[in-house]
Parts: C-alpha cells; structure tokens; sequence
C-alpha cells in the first residue's frame, strides 16, 4: 500500500489508479436497477454519471430539459466537465496522509487520514521553507524531507506530484499540487536514539563497569582470602551492578516515549484518580523514611486527554525525587506535598505560567535543600545531574518527564530556592479542549 500510495504522486503505478479512478468519472458506469436508493442517491454526489443517467439526459433532450434526471443531471455533468473536484473525495478513500496545494501554495484540501495524523502540524508542513521552495521549483514530481522541532520534533517526508487540470471553468495553467505525507518521526527518532546512546550511555556504564572491574581484580588477588574484604566489595559490586540496570530500563523507557512523543494521547481520564494511583505505587519508597507525605485533590478536576501509564510515570519520577531530596536538610522534618486542581483563570498574559483556557496543574513540593538557580535550566537534560549533591540518579528522571509532558501538550515549571525546597508544576489541557480540536478539524 505505500508503494501505490508513493506512486500516486510519484508518477508510479498509484498514479496510473489516480488516472484510471478520474477516467471512471469521466466514463458512464452502469448502474443496477435494483440497487439499493441510497446508493442511487450518493452517487451523483460523488460525481459519478451512471447509464440510466445518461439515458435520462438523452430523453431529457426531447423533453426540453425536464423530468426526473433534470437538475441532478445538471449537477453531474459539472463533475463530468470537471474531474479534478472529485480529487478530494478520492484522496479521502486513501489510507494515506494527502492534501492538495492552493495556487499560492497554501492548503486547499487535507484528506481525513491527513487530518486525524498530523492535525494542527498541517499548516507547519506547508508553511514549511522547504516545501515552498520545492513548490516553487516543482515541474512534474519531487520530494523532500522537512523537520519541525516545535512544540515536539517531527520529521515528514512530502512526496509531490503537479496533475495536469482538463479545460473548463476551473483550469489552471500550471495543474494541481497533491502531496503524499509520510510520518518519518519514529525513524528519525530510533536514529537520534541510536546516537544518543553511543555518545551518552556509553560514558554512563563506563563508571560502574570500571568499578566492578577493579573490585573482581581486588577479589581475585589481594582479598582473595580476605572474607570481610570480600563480603564488603560484594556490597559494592552489587550496587553497581543495579545501577547499570536502572540506567538501562531508564534509557529502554525514555526511548518508548520518544518513539511516539509526536503522537497526542487520545484517552480522556481523571487526573486525581491517576495521581492517587501513583501514590499507592510509591509508597515503597517512604518506608522506612521519617518523611511527611500528603495528597490534597480539589473539588471538581476536569478531565483531561492523557496516557494514564505515562502520568503515572511522571508522578513516581518527581515524587521520587522529592522523597529522595527532602531529608536533606539536618535538624528539619522532611515533608512533601502533592496537590491537584484546575488551574487557575489566567487571562494568558505574559506573567501568566499557563495558557488561557483552563486545564489542571498537578504540584508536587518538598522542603529539601533546593537548587541553585544557575542549574535550573539544565536539570531536564538528559544525563543531567546537579553539581554537590550527596543524591545522585541516573540523570534521566525529570528528561523522561518533559518529553511526556511535551506528548501532552502540557507544561512542566520547575521553581527552587535554596535552603528551601523545590516545586514541580505539571500543567495538562483539559480534555474538552482537545475534544474541539478534534471536532473542528472533522468539520473541515
């Protein structure tokens, strides 16, 4: 099917199915009489001429011009004159992602597949400098590959075809555009990941695969009969040994979320009942903890569009965090409080930390001995970790939550003050929101 769909604008044997379909509108096709009337009555809507229907016309001749094919008639034999108006209603039978140029090279038409799979970015692609200039440039077929990088990167391949217009009312000198719109970002992606993970992972496991080296040396030399000596490095090799595997599960579900980052949840869900259910999941980690935990809900949370696994997810990296950072201040009880509420009714100004329009903000605070505000802006880089700090994990935790949070179209703000904690604030859309979204591309 991608073939046939390449080939329908590069000229290949898509193609010669998007001339046969036209040439089908063109030609009468014969129309059983005992066919059902609702196909009778879409038919001419689609801009197919059917035998009775020419007979009709033919009769209608003689008739001057009235009886029962009279209008509908009319109606046809513009399609008829006008093949190419039926281009959208073909592309819409394609699974794949279509749209038609205007003559400015604006969008003129986006087929449903087009719509549901790339939505708002539409008119990113279009405006792309990079599809302008190969329209501009464009005789017959052609190709290129544009990359956006905002909100989220998204990489497509726009495959183009110039077809030749008939005469008639609407000719124009130079045809109709159609492009074919292949989603590339899962590809680009596992190609960025792949390098990421040469440049980054690589120096990540060098440390502890260096540590158990010396330790097995240790072990198989001097200590070799050293019980105590050995019971310790066994400890030590051990905790090496469980951070490479929690770097790589870390690194194996960053690149999940990478993989389908460009690609908006569509689950409505209630937030607090998704944060309640991360809680319950982190719960192991106050045990044993002298630490302070809270959960406070607002009444009446709006939904949202969410992946419930992923929010879940983002809870247990930051509260994770505060739990692992509240205690760090001697001679203070350590507390960390987690809040759900819709946010409030910003008029989107540009003090304003959320747009306008609503949506829920999920806070998540402790009172540990905060951030240095020169470090803020790097702490969701990946493999990140703040300088002094007597806690040190495996750098991907709050990366792993911006890159959900970009997903969800929502907005991560991380504020700190030294020696005195540091607040996560998780801003998502609400769902009614994305639902209109939806709906009004539809109705396009």
């Amino acid at each position: 099917m991608h073939d046939l769909l390449a080939g329908l604008v590069a000229g290949g044997g898509g193609y010669a199915l998007l001339h046969a379909v036209v040439t089908r509108i063109r030609r009468p096709r014969h129309r059983d009489d005992d066919a059902p009337r609702e196909q009778a009555r879409v038919a001419p809507a689609r801009g197919e001429a059917t035998r009775d229907d020419g007979s009709r016309r033919d009769g209608n001749r003689d008739n001057g011009g009235r009886g029962n094919g009279g209008q509908s008639g009319a109606g046809t034999a513009a399609a008829l004159a006008d093949p190419v108006a039926a281009l959208p209603h073909m592309l819409d039978l394609l699974p794949g992602a279509c749209i038609i140029f205007g003559p400015r090279g604006d969008l003129a038409y986006a087929s449903s597949s087009a719509r549901d799979m790339f939505g708002d970015t539409l008119g990113a692609i279009v405006r792309h400098p990079a599809t302008q200039q190969l329209l501009e440039q464009l005789s017959t077929t052609a190709e290129t590959t544009v990359a956006l990088d905002v909100p989220v990167r998204r990489v497509v391949r726009v495959l183009m075809r110039r077809i030749a217009t008939p005469s008639g009312r609407n000719a124009s000198p130079r045809g109709v555009v159609v492009a074919l719109l292949e989603d590339r970002t899962g590809q680009d992606a596992l190609d960025r990941m792949r390098g990421d993970f040469v440049a980054h992972a690589s120096h990540e496991l060098r440390t502890p695969l260096a540590a158990l080296s010396g330790f097995i040396e240790t072990l198989r030399g001097p200590a070799a009969n050293d019980a105590p000596a050995r019971a310790r490095f066994l400890g030590i090799m051990a905790g090496q040994a469980e951070r490479m595997l929690r770097l790589i599960e870390r690194l194996s579900y960053l690149s999940r979320v990478q993989m389908v980052e460009h690609q908006r949840p569509r689950t409505r869900v209630d937030i607090a009942a998704v944060v309640a259910r991360a809680m319950d999941e982190a719960r192991p980690l106050l045990e044993g903890a002298d630490i302070t935990c809270a959960l406070n809900v607002a009444p009446g949370v709006v939904p949202v569009m969410a992946d419930g696994d992923q929010i879940v997810q983002v809870m247990l990296n930051l509260v994770g965090n505060a739990i692992r950072y509240a205690p760090g201040v001697p001679g203070r009880k350590a507390h960390v409080d987690i809040g759900v509420a819709n946010a409030p009714g910003r008029d989107g100004g540009p003090h304003a930390p959320w747009p306008a329009g609503g949506g829920v903000v999920v806070t998540v605070s402790d009172n540990g001995p905060g951030i240095p505000a020169r470090y803020l802006p790097r702490v969701t880089e990946q493999f990140y970790r703040v300088p002094g700090q007597t806690q040190q994990g495996t750098g991907l935790g709050l990366a792993i939550v911006k890159h959900i949070v970009d997903r969800h179209g929502g907005r991560l703000l991380i504020e700190s003050t030294e020696g005195q904690g540091t607040r996560c604030m998780l801003w998502l859309p609400p769902a009614d929101v994305a639902l209109g979204d939806d709906s009004a591309r539809a109705q396009d």
